[in-house]
């Protein structure tokens, strides 16, 4: 697997799926400011800081998704010691990359059917972060954001299944790293910056070529699984 391209198209996946984002999150991020005074709210250099920081803290747990997902992958093909897991995994990854793709470009949302699947999980975590709130030191926003970070969301949850893939721990982290920071420019500009970036990324063209991006790296996964594949049968 290219490991510069993976890092390039997770960003770029961040960055066409942040109206998603902005969806899910704009309402936490909106809120986070309640807690301070009204001269922090009215001025852009008070409360700026915190939602940099909250933002910070939801890539960290982006981060680190990131490397237990690789790391357990990787110890499980260790252990297991199945040689052809890894191009079992490559080919999963890419029929989730196919439809992410479908997802961004606008095609079908069954993507947003696979965020029920952590919904019983986030029913337990959630509270934590209705403890932290209303925010009002920049450590209090830092930790919501490690805690939103864990919130159901397809986009991230197929993102984490291309982790799989990973060759390091390191590199599943820089994925998901990369996934996150490519998040950052929609969500952290709620003013009038958000909503250029939204009307740019929401103009049909703009998610049909993201979306097509992500559909051919999905397809050429999904053609090195099956090369791998034959060349591995046809060697034993």
């Amino acid at each position: 697997m290219p490991i510069d391209f993976s890092y390039a198209t997770a960003f770029l996946v961040g960055f066409f799926g942040g109206v998603h984002c902005v969806g899910m999150c704009g309402g936490i991020v909106g809120a986070l400011t309640f807690g301070l005074s009204p001269e922090k709210r009215k001025q852009w250099s008070g409360s700026f800081p915190y939602i940099l920081v909250y933002n910070l803290g939801r890539v960290l747990s982006y981060t680190i998704a990131g490397a237990v997902v690789a790391g357990i992958s990787l110890l499980a093909l260790d252990v297991f010691a199945i040689h052809q897991a890894q191009t079992v995994l490559k080919a999963v990854a890419g029929l989730f990359m196919l439809v992410l793709g479908f997802y961004l470009g606008g095609w079908w949302n069954g993507l947003l059917k696979i965020e029920k699947l952590g919904s019983r999980l986030w029913k337990y975590i959630e509270p934590l972060g209705r403890k932290l709130m209303p925010v009002q030191t920049l450590p209090q926003a830092f930790v919501l954001g490690m805690i939103w970070g864990w919130l159901p969301c397809g986009l991230v949850y197929s993102v984490l299944i291309f982790t799989l893939t990973a060759t390091s721990i390191q590199d599943g982290a820089l994925i998901m790293l990369s996934f996150g920071l490519g998040t950052l420019p929609t969500v952290i500009s709620m003013g009038l910056m958000a909503a250029m970036l939204s009307a740019f990324v929401r103009q049909p063209w703009v998610r049909h070529v993201a979306g097509a991006l992500v559909v051919l790296f999905g397809i050429m996964m999904l053609w090195q699984a099956t090369d791998s594949y034959g060349s591995g049968w046809l060697s034993s």
